[in-house]
């Protein structure tokens, strides 16, 4: 058997599969990457009778996305880092008006923009100028690294420091941002739909049962943003939330993400994704 698999049934013998097992997740609204890996590994656990086993991750997902998270169980672990090298798909929802810290719906709102001026051609105007490689600056609540340290460790320290009185409560996250920028390339870029302010934006979140509860969620109904859809291909370590941040800037205005949903990872697609409770029946533990 091939070391990819999305079978409904798995033998109960890690052996059977030499090459580990690659099992593509759709991974649920509110859900950590961490979460969904914590699951399965239990589940492996029981289902293999061993506790010696690698299960782990080929590229994170933040909590507030959907979509393609593959799962590397036993020797497929030493693909992970080819895995999570090739090209994403990605379809965003990119609400403009407003900014959060975290450039998504973790953090509130901190601070509106006038939006009035942006249209659907605008934005597909402005589309083709982040076509190919670039330079990007990593949101500062992110995992990447600095100097040794998660930025998102960096981010709460000064959060924490704000909340001592040690830095002002209207401190710009964007204007303090301490981390180098990376190469990216955007391939394709497709505007999918644009929301004006006042339409109601058809939402599917998927299952959320299990969702976490230290994952905040900021309302933002009441503003009635303006939404942009937008259907992106690019190379690994492309920040979608940080690809919102600048589009909102180069229509002169603030953006954030709204939604995110990951629609590809390399050659799995999430047409063919196991859900969660689907991925834990197929490491049911033997009867």
């Amino acid at each position: 058997m091939a070391g990819n698999t999305q079978e409904r049934k798995l033998g109960y013998s890690i052996e059977e599969y030499p090459e580990g097992i690659v099992l593509a997740v759709d991974k649920p609204w509110r859900w950590t990457s961490a979460d969904v890996i914590r699951k399965v590994k239990f589940a492996a656990f029981r289902h293999f009778g061993t506790k010696h086993l690698k299960v782990g991750h080929a590229g994170t997902l933040d909590p507030l996305a959907t979509g393609v998270l593959l799962i590397c169980i036993g020797k497929a672990t030493k693909r992970a880092q080819e895995l999570q090298d090739h090209d994403k798909e990605y379809v965003a929802d990119i609400a403009f008006g407003a900014t959060t810290p975290s450039y998504d719906l973790e953090k509130e709102v901190d601070r509106l923009y006038p939006y009035e001026h942006i249209t659907r051609e605008d934005v597909e105007a402005v589309l083709p100028s982040f076509l190919g490689e670039q330079e990007q600056v990593a949101p500062l609540f992110s995992a990447k690294s600095v100097d040794g340290v998660r930025a998102y460790e960096i981010a709460r320290k000064m959060y924490k420091a704000m909340a001592r009185g040690e830095i002002s409560s209207d401190f710009d996250a964007a204007a303090i941002e301490t981390l180098q920028k990376a190469r990216i390339r955007i391939d394709e870029l497709e505007l999918v739909d644009f929301f004006p302010s006042g339409k109601r934006i058809p939402e599917a979140r998927g299952e959320i049962s299990g969702a976490s509860s230290r994952i905040n969620v900021a309302d933002t109904s009441a503003l009635d943003l303006p939404v942009a859809r937008v259907r992106i291909v690019c190379s690994k370590g492309t920040y979608i939330r940080a690809f919102a941040r600048d589009l909102g800037e180069a229509l002169g205005s603030g953006a954030h993400l709204a939604a995110l949903r990951r629609t590809r990872s390399g050659d799995y697609s999430v047409a063919d994704a196991l859900s969660l409770t689907d991925a834990l029946s197929l490491l049911a533990p033997p009867q």
